[in-house]
């Protein structure tokens, strides 16, 4: 009757219309589906994509630069009307009178012009373009950190179901337990042995087990709603586990975990490339003290009356070279700023790469303690289940009164407890084990 009524407020609270469970997924196939669909992901790949973008915006300056320019101008200038009727041929002999040059009519000019512009030696270009490279590389380590973290994320809420369907069995057997224990006060009161004091008191424990199993069944949909969420379902989707997660066995020793950090670890290669970032950079800057050479050329026509028309037309071919010898020491100041930068990402990789040392060693010691907890967990269980059956004959003999049944009883649900607690710390130890050696993804998808 109980569970009928646990059932029906998990149905009030939980509609058909509010979730829909999508079947059961193993540790496998739900990271598979967030490594398709997480929204974060989408996210770092789009980012990633917008870095390639930006190298092919830089190798675009090796490029020439082609454009078309309609320029209107009307002007009383003397010299201006002088070069307008040059450019459309229109210039006679009656232009060189004294008060036509001094003193010229106002006159229209449609000039159209195409130019190319190549750059045939910019040391600058390079640099960019290496920059540009290395940020597409970073931006790309970004990507599978991003990996990494969400199918840590995926794992850690498989083990929230996994771990809140365990605490959902420990609160069914709680309240199996509290109403054995309140059917014994019951009998015992109906025969004459027994106080009534005893009954309800057992009623009330069992009030309180029946309420924490309505919590429990409620944070394994929730659990499984976040994993739905996690692997990047629609809102409102919810997926069970197919089986239990099992920890794995790392490799041999520390030593070689951390190697593994060093050599696999996304975000160290992500800082890596900031590194090298910095150093081109150095060398862009003291690539600004180098010339620039430039190439141009330019086809016009002039019309005096109408737009893109042709009075008259010409072209011209120019290269241009830039050297600017003296900026008020502006260049020296970048390059000594572009080199306190390098300095300083190099100095934040190696910080980085302790903190990566000491993740994994504080991690493996984590993992060893989770599994000596879970060893003793164990044996207290044990223990816990066999004070309850002690002290369950003695309660029906009239050897131990209802208080220390229910506080026997407590200790054994809180050991159950403990020991579901323990066994997701310690797959979940192991799993922050791999998470920091970097080879987490590999472990899952292999």
């Amino acid at each position: 009757m109980k569970r009928a009524v646990v059932l029906a407020w998990l149905a009030m609270m939980f509609p058909a219309g509010g979730w829909a469970e999508n079947g059961q997924v193993t540790v496998r196939e739900a990271v598979t589906r967030a490594l398709e669909h997480n929204h974060l992901l989408k996210a770092a790949e789009y980012e990633r994509q917008a870095a390639a973008k930006d190298v092919a915006i830089s190798r675009s300056r090796y490029f020439p630069r082609i454009y078309l320019n309609e320029t209107l101008a009307a002007s009383n200038s003397p010299t201006s009307v002088f070069m307008m009727k040059l450019n459309q041929g229109r210039f006679t002999q009656n232009d060189f009178q004294i008060n036509n040059l001094n003193s010229p009519s106002t006159y229209n000019d449609f000039q159209t012009a195409l130019t190319l512009e190549q750059p045939l030696l910019d040391f600058s270009i390079g640099g960019g373009l290496d920059i540009a490279r290395k940020e597409e590389d970073a931006r790309g380590f970004a990507l599978e950190r991003r990996r990494q973290e969400v199918t840590f994320q995926v794992y850690q809420t498989y083990l929230e179901v996994q771990k809140a369907r365990a605490y959902l069995k420990t609160a069914d057997q709680a309240v199996l337990g509290a109403r054995e224990h309140q059917r014994l006060a019951s009998v015992r009161n109906e025969a004459g042995v027994g106080l009534r004091s005893d009954e309800l008191r057992a009623r009330t424990y069992l009030s309180e087990m029946e309420q924490q199993e309505i919590t429990a069944g409620n944070n394994l949909q929730l659990a499984k709603l976040r994993l739905g969420q996690a692997m990047g379902s629609d809102t409102g989707q919810s997926y069970d586990i197919a089986e239990d997660a099992q920890p794995w066995q790392p490799p041999v020793d520390t030593t070689r975990l951390i190697t593994l950090a060093l050599e696999n670890r996304q975000d160290v290669k992500e800082i890596e490339a900031g590194v090298e970032k910095a150093a081109i950079g150095v060398g862009l800057a003291r690539k600004s003290y180098l010339p620039t050479v430039y190439g141009s050329a330019t086809y016009q026509q002039n019309d005096r009356d109408i737009p893109f028309g042709r009075d008259n037309d010409s072209w011209i071919v120019a290269g241009n070279l830039r050297w600017e010898l003296f900026d008020g020491l502006r260049r020296n100041g970048e390059v000594g700023k572009a080199r306190l930068q390098q300095q300083a990402a190099a100095e934040y990789l190696e910080s980085y790469r302790s903190e990566v040392v000491m993740q994994v060693k504080e991690a493996s010691m984590r993992r060893e303690e989770a599994g000596k907890r879970l060893e003793v967990a164990r044996h207290g269980l044990l223990d816990a289940e066999e004070v309850v059956r002690l002290v369950g004959r003695r309660f029906e003999n009239s050897l131990s009164t209802m208080t220390e049944l229910l506080d026997a009883q407590t200790a054994l649900n809180q050991a159950r407890t403990q020991l579901v607690e323990n066994e997701s710390n310690y797959a979940l130890s192991t799993a922050r084990l791999y998470q920091a050696a970097g080879i987490f993804l590999k472990e899952v998808v292999k």
